[in-house]
């Protein structure tokens, strides 16, 4: 099923698009069998669940963590992770840099907006991330590289109201390239899409979808 269920992504999305395989819960028999059928990328929520995975699952595979990470678990993560995508406050960003320069490696990090109406979602505004981009203290951050924008829809089945959201998205990493990322060419992540709603997303602009249950089935 796992497989099949890949390779029917693999068909359907366009090449610029990348599939992060979300993995929480899931037993590492079923990465393996995702890892044997192709899928390199998987992404976790829980710091102690992805580090148990990664001391035995093949050390190709790029790890995101896409959950809400605190500063006090980063050190756990710092040695491999591949991808954080949710940044939501400059205090994690400082604890990733501080992190990554005792790793001696640059980590790769996304800027997490709030474009939903859930007061569960986490986020920046567009003017917090104007400050702190602008601001002299971030420009001395030599261990992090800041490589797009991810952000949530609201959990609705309402697809004009999730088109929307995305279409927010998509405008503020065209805004934030042009103000303070012109000159680099690797800004170039939107994260956004989930099973739900991935289709929509890749339509407004996702360059990268998180599917789950539509590779390993429902949550365990």
């Amino acid at each position: 099923m796992i497989a099949s269920n890949l390779n029917k992504f693999k068909k359907e999305l366009p090449e610029h698009v990348v599939l992060v395989a979300v993995s929480k819960t899931k037993p590492v028999e079923d990465l393996q069998k995702a890892f044997d059928a192709g899928q390199r990328i998987f992404g976790e929520n829980k710091v102690q669940e992805m580090f148990a995975k990664w001391e035995v699952l093949p050390k190709e595979i790029e790890w995101h963590f896409i959950g809400h990470l605190q500063r006090n678990k980063v050190k756990y993560l710092a040695p491999f992770v591949s991808l954080i995508h949710g940044v939501e406050s400059f205090r994690l960003l400082k604890e990733i840099n501080k992190q990554a320069l005792k790793s001696n490696r640059i980590i790769d990090v996304l800027l997490q907006f709030y474009i939903a109406d859930e007061e569960t979602k986490f986020g920046l505004s567009v003017e917090e991330a104007d400050v702190l981009l602008s601001s002299e203290e971030y420009k001395m951050l030599n261990n992090i590289a800041i490589r797009g924008v991810m952000g949530m829809a609201t959990f609705t089945k309402n697809q004009e109201k999730i088109k929307g959201e995305f279409q927010k998205l998509k405008k503020i990493h065209e805004g934030l390239k042009e103000n303070h990322f012109s000159a680099r060419e690797n800004f170039d992540i939107i994260s956004m899409g989930m099973s739900g709603d991935y289709k929509t997303a890749i339509d407004e602009g996702s360059t990268m979808i998180r599917i789950g249950s539509s590779i390993f089935g429902e949550r365990n």
